[in-house]
């Protein structure tokens, strides 16, 4: 029998891991990246702006991208691995539009629908399955980013109303958002509130002068007395436990998001090796160049691999959260790297937004504090590691 043959862009056979619909998922989700964002994002980027969110919102919802791994409510109720594979492509474009599917479904949409109730899910959940209603989710504030227990975002009783005041900050979707998922203090403990967004005194100014995640909505939630009825609160959670489980499903994503960064950096680098030539021959040709190009194969597809594992364990209802810890440190960190290798790899060409590098690798800056800083990440590890808590 013939050796199988290599592919460079598939080394271990990864694809052999994924059945039909997995493919059909990552290549319907693959095309509309291709169709409706590489065309545009390098000059997105460079504007700093995402235009036409709302009607990007719709696509995706159209392709069953929002919301995907959620049943019911118009979601399309596809598997972990499947969510997965959707976030690759989607970051394999940018972050930023990984972001807005990541926060939209993993942490407005699972925070309503895993704590909310029947009216809530009813009221909202179909309409941003289908990306008619943009959702955002405030947890971090001006001060308060690793050490979210000690929010200062406050609600309290006001007969049968809830009164929200306070600050939220670094808000993906905010500005554009319809709805926000809002958690707060209460004399009961940590509440998570459904807050329509065209609600009294709340507001949502659009942060600008960003270097990172430049085609994204980022924003600060002001709640300035913001009176909301009794049914507005989620009623089936109380406590961190709330918030850190729909951060626990949103790093998930990233895990696989990460990997998408890196196979386009990684795919651009080699595809420059083997054109650009100097001492007369492609740089491809010179053994440095083949050593980076081998390092960064192996650490993406070790990453995709990974992010494949976790994403079974989370079908078969046995991933946890350190696991997931353990995927976004790791795959993060690693698609750094790769990027910073393929900038240098394409020299001086690296730094142009002819070229998709160092606009993800940028964007990788944000995305390797957001949803746990790297310290945060090692100490959850390091807990699960030896059982003593490092954090106090």
């Amino acid at each position: 029998m013939p050796a199988p043959q290599f592919d460079p862009h598939d080394p271990l056979g990864l694809d052999d891991l994924l059945g039909a619909e997995d493919l059909a998922v990552r290549d319907t989700v693959r095309k509309w990246a291709s169709d409706r964002v590489l065309p545009h994002i390098a000059d997105w980027y460079e504007r700093g702006e995402l235009p036409g969110i709302r009607g990007l919102a719709r696509e995706l919802g159209s392709i069953g991208a929002l919301g995907m791994s959620l049943d019911g409510y118009g979601c399309a109720g596809a598997t972990a691995v499947q969510y997965g594979l959707a976030c690759l492509e989607l970051e394999a474009a940018d972050s930023g539009i990984r972001s807005l599917v990541s926060v939209q479904g993993s942490l407005a949409m699972y925070a309503i629908h895993r704590y909310g109730s029947e009216e809530q899910k009813q009221t909202w959940l179909p309409r941003m399955a289908a990306g008619e209603v943009i959702g955002c989710f405030g947890l971090t504030e001006p001060d308060i980013g690793s050490d979210p227990g000690h929010m200062r975002t406050y609600a309290k009783r006001d007969g049968s109303d809830w009164v929200l005041t306070g600050r939220k900050m670094w808000i993906t979707n905010g500005s554009v958002a319809g709805v926000a998922v809002v958690w707060a203090r209460t004399d009961d403990g940590i509440r998570g509130f459904v807050v329509p967004t065209d609600a009294p005194g709340f507001s949502a100014p659009e942060i600008k002068h960003k270097w990172s995640l430049r085609a994204s909505v980022t924003s600060e939630l002001v709640l300035d007395d913001v009176r909301l009825p009794d049914d507005a609160v989620l009623p089936g959670v109380t406590g961190l436990r709330g918030p850190l489980s729909c951060l626990n499903h949103a790093r998930y994503g990233i895990v696989w998001g990460a990997m998408g960064a890196a196979r386009t950096c990684f795919e651009t680098a080699l595809a420059y090796a083997g054109t650009r030539e100097q001492f007369g021959k492609p740089i491809a040709g010179f053994q440095l160049t083949q050593a980076k190009l081998a390092d960064m194969a192996v650490e993406l597809h070790k990453g995709i691999l990974l992010a494949h594992h976790l994403g079974s364990r989370m079908d078969a209802g046995t991933l946890g959260p350190a696991q997931v810890s353990f995927g976004k440190l790791n795959n993060v960190r690693e698609a750094i790297e790769i990027c910073r290798s393929s900038r240098t790899i394409l020299g001086a060409n690296g730094i142009s937004l002819e070229y998709p590098v160092m606009r993800h690798a940028t964007n990788l800056e944000s995305v390797l504090t957001y949803e746990g800083t790297v310290e945060m990440h090692q100490l959850v590890l390091g807990k699960a590691l030896t059982g003593i808590d490092a954090f106090a």
